[in-house]
């Protein structure tokens, strides 16, 4: 995680707003004489708003306040859900087992919280016989439809016919 928080002789203003470590508002004052405020209480002078006019400065431990802000990132990321697009292929003129072997892997892939993109590849003149591919996704709706439902329609994206199904 990156801080680009000033800490103590980094901040070069000459005047700053001071918030003290209790969290009162000092005022504004000269950066010497924050500095020293600092540097007496044993604590960091730490510059939390460098946009502000002048910036505003807090007495405060860093080391302690780098460790919150870590762990809150942590936290956050944590409740974060990723979610990935996996993609299976079929081709129209598909046998048994390689179906059956797919299908396998739509379902471990919805089972671990991922979208399936299932989609139909056409070679040359196959593309007039879309119908088979619509028979192939309709079929891998049907067998997925207790753990999976369709998150976009069937539709063309050059010669391949394709769905996406989330886990319900």
């Amino acid at each position: 995680m990156n801080f680009d928080n000033r800490i103590n002789d980094a901040i070069r203003i000459p005047n700053v707003r001071l918030i003290d470590q209790n969290g009162n508002q000092v005022g504004i004052v000269s950066n010497q004489f924050a500095k020293n405020l600092a540097y007496n209480t044993g604590l960091d002078l730490v510059e939390i708003s460098p946009n502000a006019n002048p910036p505003v400065c807090k007495i405060m431990d860093f080391g302690k306040y780098r460790y919150e802000m870590e762990k809150k990132h942590k936290e956050e990321k944590s409740r974060q859900i990723v979610t990935k697009l996996k993609g299976i292929q079929f081709h129209p003129a598909i046998q048994f087992h390689d179906y059956s072997y797919r299908l396998k892997q739509a379902r471990e892939f919805l089972l671990e919280g991922n979208k399936v993109k299932a989609c139909v590849n056409f070679r040359g003149r196959e593309i007039n016989y879309a119908s088979k591919g619509q028979d192939i996704l309709n079929k891998f709706i049907e067998d997925l439809s207790e753990i999976a439902i369709v998150e976009h329609a069937a539709g063309f994206e050059g010669k391949c016919l394709s769905i996406i199904l989330r886990k319900i």
